[in-house]
């Protein structure tokens, strides 16, 4: 059986990336088909497989100005020929389910999200977006004409997985499709606990405004009491000024300093929604418990006064109210971490696989009509 791997394009490194190493491992045979690919920015993460780019990574200027090109990623997309394979897998939360398939190959889709901004989030992407005027006035069309596409695009799949119960239930709302849960993979081996004092809270990501890491800054400019944050991005200099000499930013930390600022927190912050959220999996691979909002991904992997506590309002002042409740010693290090091995890169590889096979059985018994 000939398997080809569809994901919509690798140009940073997230979540998405991730689930597509794992499926890259599962099927090193197997090429990748992407819009884009930058492959500075991707480093050498990629550069020993086999990636295919679209026609548009050949216009002038546009892996610079990627937004430029989105009236024409449906057609991009379209354009993939993977008459030649059995299976097509496509990583997706945008445009690589759209993919055309030969009548009696089998599409399955792992759905990150449905496309944020043409559904769940379109009013804040077109507000929060910086563009000129009239260039935001052409939007709304445009959109339109992208979220039918993608509605009628999700009728190609012959079978979705979604990251999450949330996702499933997004998909079923947007796509009126089923799907079947499989976890994202988290390398919960790399991670361990160690003993030593625990005398910070810690905060990472892109530094984006949806992240609320501001709300973050707000609450502990309040505390007092320390806090280091992980990563980069547009907000980084903003958030900088507004915090207090109890927060430490680190900017962009290597695997192993992103371990040891796991290890050493009293527990990790994540107050905001995700679809799934790899991070706070992370920290409870590493022994400590997480506070999070209840919503989102969150609600599935964290487990109240177990592995962490939730808050329900987002705000700062309900955060630093948590914070100032929060007892870490109340934990146990080694439950916490059992509880992450559900979310394990084996755990994937094994439902997966697992999900493959039976779907792959199933075709196999229908007639070719």
């Amino acid at each position: 059986m000939k398997v080809a791997l569809v994901h919509d394009y690798l140009c940073q490194y997230g979540g998405a990336e991730r689930v597509l190493e794992a499926l890259q491992a599962l099927y090193p045979e197997a090429p990748t088909f992407v819009l884009f690919y930058d492959q500075e920015a991707m480093g050498d993460r990629f550069i020993h497989r086999d990636i295919r780019s679209s026609f548009l990574q050949k216009f002038p200027g546009a892996m610079k100005h990627l937004r430029w090109t989105l009236p024409l990623m449906p057609t991009a997309t379209e354009m993939y020929d993977l008459s030649e394979y059995d299976l097509i897998i496509s990583s997706s939360s945008a445009f690589s389910k759209g993919i055309i398939t030969r009548p009696n190959a089998i599409h399955i889709c792992y759905c990150h999200t449905p496309t944020r901004y043409l559904w769940s989030d379109t009013h804040s992407y077109v507000s929060e977006l910086s563009v000129p005027g009239p260039v935001k006035m052409l939007l709304p069309p445009l959109l339109s004409y992208l979220r039918s596409w993608d509605r009628l695009s999700a009728d190609r799949v012959d079978h979705f997985i979604a990251n999450s119960e949330t996702v499933k239930t997004r998909i079923k709302k947007y796509y009126h499709a089923d799907s079947t849960v499989i976890f994202p993979p988290v390398d919960t081996h790399k991670f361990s606990i160690t003993p030593g004092p625990k005398d910070y809270f810690l905060a990472g990501g892109r530094l984006v405004p949806y992240k609320r890491f501001d709300m973050i800054v707000e609450a502990f400019n309040r505390l007092g009491v320390p806090l280091k944050i992980f990563g980069s991005g547009p907000m980084e200099q903003l958030l900088r000024k507004r915090a207090g000499k109890n927060i430490q930013f680190l900017g962009r930390v290597s695997d192993e300093e992103r371990i040891s600022l796991f290890q050493g927190a009293k527990a990790f912050l994540h107050p905001h929604e995700e679809d799934f959220g790899i991070t706070p999996i992370e920290s409870m691979a590493a022994g400590r418990p997480v506070i999070a909002l209840r919503r989102g991904g969150a609600t599935e992997t964290v487990v109240e006064g177990v592995t962490g506590t939730f808050f329900d309002e987002q705000s700062w002042e309900e955060l630093a109210d948590t914070i100032l409740h929060f007892d870490e010693t109340l934990f146990n290090p080694e439950v916490i971490r059992q509880h992450a091995e559900h979310f394990s890169l084996a755990a994937f590889r094994e439902r997966f696989t697992s999900f493959v096979a039976k779907t792959c059985r199933s075709h196999a018994d229908k007639p070719i009509a």
